[in-house]
């Protein structure tokens, strides 16, 4: 079992950056491709980022690769996105995803991948 609490999501204006944080509790975090997804108002969710666990590899969706930034801290059981030069269409809720024992290798899996825990999403919202 893993629960996943978001955090450092905001009001910024368009331009500025956030870090957004996922604190994961269980013992499988260490053992877990970590992902951010978003979804905006009457939108679909999209997929962001991914990080797995084992090489701790980094895939990105083509729309984000330039300003976002994932990581993740295994000894803290934390993953981070860094989001730089924010725009008004990255406002959505950002959540985070764990995929146990899962590791991709391209974004359209990453993307359709085995995420079996979320946690309930922080809000970000960009001013123009």
């Amino acid at each position: 079992q893993m629960q996943l609490v978001e955090s450092g999501g905001g009001l910024v204006q368009a331009g500025g950056s956030l870090r957004l944080s996922c604190a994961a509790s269980g013992r499988t975090f260490s053992r877990s491709s970590m992902a951010w997804f978003r979804q905006a108002p009457g939108k679909e969710r999209e997929f962001v980022a991914v990080v797995g666990w084992n090489l701790g590899r980094a895939i990105y969706a083509d729309s984000v690769k330039d300003r976002f930034t994932i990581s993740r801290d295994n000894a803290k059981n934390l993953v981070y996105l860094q989001i730089d030069t924010l725009e008004p269409e990255d406002t959505a809720v950002y959540r985070c995803a764990a995929a146990p024992g899962e590791t991709y290798f391209n974004p359209r899996a990453a993307a359709n991948g085995d995420y079996v825990y979320w946690g309930q999403g922080t809000q970000v919202t960009v001013s123009s």
